[in-house]
Formats: structure tokens, C-alpha cells, sequence
């Protein structure tokens, strides 16, 4: 495991996801629809710190994203799943280091969230009109694509220096 877990203030920048999720910067978005900041943070952790630290991470980040609205869907599920796979991939595979592969991972981890989060708000009864879904899915993953090369890749060199 790698030290990142130690260090405060790289656990406290997951507290800029909520802050970021709910300014919603009017320049980072399209039509109104932003990136998934959770998964342009848990990314790069979970590459950095492995499998059992990320699927934490994710559940902790899940819990607190699902603080923001009120209703019966989660991503805490899918959160902790994608930081399981991420953190295999990282300590399984030669480190990723190409902004690609950022950008794949994260179009990837985006569609994954997105798809979660229809498919319980067509169990709950609560699913919007199906293309607007659906253009909100492929909107979001497009944009976390897009910006996945710069943040991610800043966080992940960043956290690579300290450990």
C-alpha cells in the first residue's frame, strides 16, 4: 500500500469532490451536465494506493456524493467497484502512465456510474424520459473523458512524488 493514506491533506481533497459536484462550474459543463468528479479523484487514488484502498475510498466517497440528494439511488456500489478495479489494475499492471489510458479508464468509470445510476432509477419508478438518460450518461462520460487527462493525471504525478 502506498503512503497516501497517511497524509491528510490527500485524503481531505476528496472533500472536493462534494464542493465541486455542487458549485457545478458553468465552464465544465455541457448543456448543463458536468463531469463525474468522484471519478476523476478515485481514479488516480485507487491506481496509486491498490485494490483494498480504493474500494474504501470509493465507498467513502459514495456514502458522501449520496449525502448531496435525497432519494433511494446510490453510487457508493459502483463507486466501490470501480476503485477495486482500478486499484488491480494499478499494482497488477506496468504503472499507467499515458494520459489515454487516463481518459479510456475514466470515460469507462463514468459510463459504469451513470449506467448504475439508471438502472436504479428504473427500479425505483423515478427513471427520466429514456433518451434524456441516456444523453446524460454518454454527456457525462464525454466530459470526464475530456478532463480526466488533466486532473487525474495531476493528482496521480502529484501523489506519485509523495510516495
Amino acid at each position: 500500500m502506498a503512503a497516501l493514506h497517511r497524509q491528510r491533506w490527500c485524503i481531505a481533497t476528496a472533500l472536493l469532490v462534494p464542493l465541486l459536484t455542487l458549485a457545478a462550474p458553468w465552464f465544465l459543463a455541457i448543456d448543463g451536465v458536468g463531469p463525474a468528479w468522484a471519478v476523476l479523484w478515485l481514479l488516480p487514488w485507487a491506481l496509486e494506493e491498490g485494490p483494498l484502498s480504493g474500494a474504501f475510498a470509493g465507498l467513502a466517497l459514495g456514502l458522501l456524493m449520496d449525502g448531496l440528494h435525497i432519494g433511494a439511488v446510490t453510487e457508493a456500489p459502483a463507486l466501490l467497484l470501480l476503485g477495486w478495479w482500478w486499484g488491480r489494475i494499478g499494482r497488477r499492471g506496468l504503472p499507467i502512465s499515458r494520459t489515454f489510458n487516463l481518459a479510456l479508464l475514466a470515460v469507462i468509470g463514468s459510463a459504469a456510474l451513470g449506467a448504475s445510476v439508471l438502472l436504479q432509477e428504473r427500479v425505483a419508478g423515478t427513471l427520466p424520459p429514456a433518451s434524456s438518460g441516456w444523453q446524460i450518461l454518454l454527456t457525462q462520460a464525454l466530459i470526464t473523458g475530456l478532463l480526466a487527462p488533466l486532473i487525474s493525471s495531476l493528482l496521480l504525478l502529484r501523489w506519485r512524488q509523495i510516495t
